[in-house]
């Protein structure tokens, strides 16, 4: 895939970029990004953010998850009981040891097959070996 380049735009790559990381990191909106560089005098329309956006956020995207770290190999499995809607579900979490969410599923039922196989996609996703199957869950899992 060919480099884009940021020839013929009035700005720097780096006044682009910032806009950009703006945007996408703090989920602001494009004239919360046009009023956060009018503050340090640059004058830019949301419509031109929206633009570089557009043009240049799935590049960057795509460099930063290739500079993204491994997930750890240890990780672990929460479940907790929320209300959405006002309605009981089930949230599962699969945590590496460092706090990253590496996925999560949202179910209305606890079922005992429900455990060991989102246990099985966070490793299959990352390619990380699979951790045995904690004793608390395969027991929370047969309770139901």
């Amino acid at each position: 895939m060919d480099q884009l380049s940021y020839r013929r735009h009035r700005f720097p790559p780096p006044i682009i970029q910032h806009a950009i990381w703006l945007y996408l990191r703090f989920t602001l909106s494009y004239r919360d990004v046009e009023e956060l560089l009018a503050e340090r005098g640059l004058e830019v329309s949301y419509e031109t953010v929206r633009r570089w956006v557009l043009k240049f956020g799935p590049g960057i995207a795509r460099k930063l998850r290739r500079c993204r770290p491994r997930p750890s190999d240890r990780w672990h499995l929460d479940e907790m009981v929320v209300r959405i809607a006002g309605k009981r579900m089930y949230l599962w979490r699969a945590v590496d040891h460092e706090g990253e969410v590496l996925d999560m599923l949202v179910q209305r039922r606890r079922d005992k097959r429900a455990a060991p196989v989102f246990w099985r996609r966070p490793a299959s996703a990352a390619d990380a070996p699979l951790p045995p199957l904690p004793v608390r869950v395969v027991c929370a899992a047969e309770t139901d």
